[in-house]
């Protein structure tokens, strides 16, 4: 009966791996920052999936070109929206930028335009 309750255990469903990923992952990440050791290791060391490690991402230097190339486009034209700003960096500058990317950069810098109400026409006779 022992021999059927180890294997039971031994077996672990994904719920039970979701359950221990807060802990296990905290350990991993202490153990990467301070040992220097591989992530993979580390998840395989406490027995947690590789998915359940927070992904930071590398940012580049691109970002910032994109940033630069979009405050330059809206201070010289005002009425330039996002879709003239990302059309013109595609098609005149050549540029292959993602129009999600640039977007994301877009709201980032707060270069909303706001969106004007319509004008109603004034009647004499309704």
């Amino acid at each position: 009966m022992e021999k059927s309750v180890k294997a039971v255990s031994a077996t672990r469903t994904s719920r039970d791996i979701a359950a221990q990923c807060p802990a296990g992952q905290r350990m991993a990440m202490k153990v990467v920052a301070v040992h220097g050791v591989s992530v993979a290791l580390a998840c395989r060391t406490f027995q947690i999936s590789e998915t359940c490690y927070p992904y930071s991402p590398t940012l580049n230097g691109e970002n910032e070109g994109i940033a630069d190339w979009l405050e330059r486009l809206t201070t010289n034209k005002r009425t330039c929206g996002f879709g003239l700003c990302f059309l013109y960096l595609r098609n005149v500058q050549g540029y292959s930028w993602n129009h999600k990317r640039v977007y994301r950069i877009y709201c980032e810098l707060a270069l909303n335009l706001r969106i004007k109400p319509k004008k109603r026409l004034k009647r004499d006779k309704p």
